[in-house]
This record gives structure tokens, C-alpha cells and sequence, in this order.
């Protein structure tokens, strides 16, 4: 599926105009490079899949790269997802051209190169967390959309050459796929998973008034509630919309962090908790390095997953599961990690 962006109002949509909640885009005037990517995504138990997903390839610089994943959840949960998949790519991109251009004073090159990279990341730190902020304000500001109890998490990674900046707002995950000196594969955590369970998560949401508690028949998933009123007991910290619980500790400002590629880091895995929830990052990572097809990773991922569930929770009622796989060398046989 393709995308459309109009320069002039930096709306990036699907070709239906973003009712799509999956977009795989690929630029072509790459000069010959090619990062292979894949993107799926499988309905859930529980209704509408409420995930979205983008893989945008050739974003801001010629073998650059935006990947997001956004869990959905509420009555108008599935809105909410694509509403901020359609929104940041280019709200990130218009704010980075809006800020002058990186310049480093003379020293050795090692010092040069270290510069530039801690004001590259300032940069894009600056800018994830004001277009984080803006879209939060314009979900806020939608009158035919109640997201008083709905919202959506967000994990999202940009290459850009060798810098890869990672925003991270809920559970949802992103973990490299690293080769080590034995030559096998091993995952490397991206982000860390905001949930209430997390010490300084509840320490934030308790400050602010909030109760986190967990239910007895749940006593494993801790939740978020009102002061003085059983609800709505929300499984993450982060999140966009939400606004019962604004006040009360729930944030949607993104932790961000940044990492440098080297050539041992093979792939990029990002998915919806609908997947983590049944399988480990060593797990993810032993199937995508199984795939023999590249541009598959993904659905071979969440089709694992989908097996998962029904061996784990039988009982349950299966989550959406989301997830895109981004190799970031040429293509070539992965040695599994076990």
C-alpha cells in the first residue's frame, strides 16, 4: 500500500485517505539501496483490530527510515491509532526542517563526530517530544471524538544514516537484532515497557493523586485508576488521549533515546504488546532469523503469536498483534540465536 504526502499541509495518509491502519511505503528513488521491511498485522478476539502500523522507506534522507507501531485501545481506540500514525511522520519531519541546521566548531574528528551525533539527537529528541505534545492537543481538540477513556501507545524508530532515534510511549517494543562475536544473533531491548508495574511509573502516577492496583483476578497486571472511582484501570503509564487520567499521572511524553548503528546490528523488530505478551524478545529474534523470506518476518512473527495464545490462553481472549521487521544490511542468512 502506498502513501500520498502533500508538501504543502505535511499530511502523509494510505491511499483510501487513512482508513488503512496498515502503511508500507517505499521510495524509490533510493539509488540502487535497499533495506528489505515487512509489515503485519492480525486481528484479535476482542472486535476491531485497533493496532496500526507504518514503514515508511526513505524518510528525510535516502536510505532513511520511519517505523511506528500504535496499539489502540477504547471505544474509539482504532481511530485514535491511525489518527497518529497519519500525524507524526511528517509533524516530526516538518519540525526537524523548521531547526537550524547542525554545525560543529573544529576539533579532532573524533570530537566532531561525537558532537554531531549528541546534537543529532537533540534534535530529533526536541522534536519527538514537541510533535508527541501537538498530537496529544489535536486528539484533545477533535469534538466528535470521546477520548476521555481511549487512546493509543507508540513505539517508533527513525534511521537516519547511522543514527537511530527511538520514541517510546506505553508497551508496545522495539529490540535489534545484533550479531555477536560467535556470529550468532542476539536481541538488544530498544525501549523499556511503561506500565504501571514500572517502580517510577507508579511512583509519577501516585504523586499526581492516581492509585495503581491490580484486580484479583488479574493480580498480575497492575492498573490505573481515578482517586475516589473504580475506574477505568488502564494497563499502561503512557499513552496518547486517556484524558480522564491526564491529571492524575497518565503523561504522553515519550521516552527517547538513541542508538548508532554498526554493521553487527542485522534488523529492527517493533510490535504491539499483542505479541510480546506470548513471546520473548529470544523468541522473536529466533523467528525472524528462521525466515527464509525477509520481506515475511513480520507475519511469520505474528503468526507465531497467534500459536502462542491459543497454547497459553486458550481461555482467552486473543489481543490484536502487530509488528514490522526492518533489515538493516543487505540481506543474508541469519544464524539463529540458539
Amino acid at each position: 500500500m502506498g502513501i500520498c504526502i502533500s508538501s504543502e499541509s505535511f499530511e502523509i495518509h494510505a491511499i483510501n485517505y487513512g482508513h488503512a491502519n496498515l502503511v508500507h511505503y517505499e521510495d524509490n528513488n533510493n539509488n540502487g539501496y535497499q533495506q528489505i521491511g515487512s509489515v503485519y498485522s492480525q486481528q484479535g478476539c476482542k472486535g476491531l483490530n485497533q493496532d496500526s502500523a507504518i514503514l515508511y522507506q526513505g524518510y528525510g534522507v535516502e536510505n532513511g527510515v520511519f517505523s511506528g507501531v500504535f496499539d489502540g485501545h477504547g471505544e474509539n481506540g482504532q481511530i485514535v491509532s491511525k489518527l497518529v500514525m497519519n500525524k507524526l511522520p511528517s509533524l516530526l519531519l516538518k519540525h526537524i526542517l523548521s531547526l537550524p541546521k547542525i554545525t560543529s566548531p573544529k576539533q579532532n574528528v573524533k570530537e566532531v563526530d561525537e558532537s554531531a551525533k549528541n546534537k543529532n539527537f537533540n534534535k530529533w529528541k526536541e522534536a519527538f517530544l514537541s510533535s508527541f505534545k501537538v498530537v496529544d492537543k489535536e486528539i484533545k481538540c477533535l469534538e466528535k471524538l470521546d477520548c476521555s477513556c481511549s487512546g493509543t501507545t507508540a513505539v517508533v524508530a527513525i534511521r537516519q544514516d547511522d543514527d537511530l532515534i527511538i520514541a517510546n510511549l506505553g508497551d508496545s517494543r522495539a529490540v535489534l537484532g545484533r550479531k555477536t562475536e560467535e556470529g550468532t544473533i542476539e536481541p538488544v531491548p530498544l525501549t523499556t515497557d511503561l506500565k504501571p508495574s514500572l517502580p517510577s511509573e507508579a511512583e509519577r502516577i501516585r504523586n499526581c493523586g492516581g492509585r495503581v492496583l491490580a484486580l484479583e483476578k488479574e493480580p498480575h497486571i497492575q492498573r490505573v485508576w481515578l482517586p475516589n472511582e473504580d475506574a477505568p484501570g488502564l494497563a499502561m503509564s503512557r499513552a496518547f488521549g486517556d484524558f480522564m487520567l491526564k491529571n492524575y499521572g497518565i503523561i504522553s511524553r515519550p521516552d527517547v533515546t538513541y542508538h548508532h548503528l554498526s554493521s553487527n546490528d542485522q534488523f529492527l523488530f517493533l510490535a504491539t504488546d499483542g505479541v510480546w505478551d506470548v513471546l520473548s524478545n529470544d523468541q522473536v529474534v529466533s523467528i525472524v532469523c528462521s525466515t527464509n523470506d525477509g520481506a515475511a518476518a513480520a507475519k511469520a512473527v505474528v503468526e507465531a503469536s497467534i500459536d502462542a495464545w491459543k497454547q497459553k490462553f486458550p481461555n482467552t481472549k486473543r489481543d490484536d498483534c502487530t509488528a514490522i521487521c526492518l533489515f538493516l544490511q543487505q540481506r543474508a542468512s541469519l544464524q539463529n540465536s540458539t
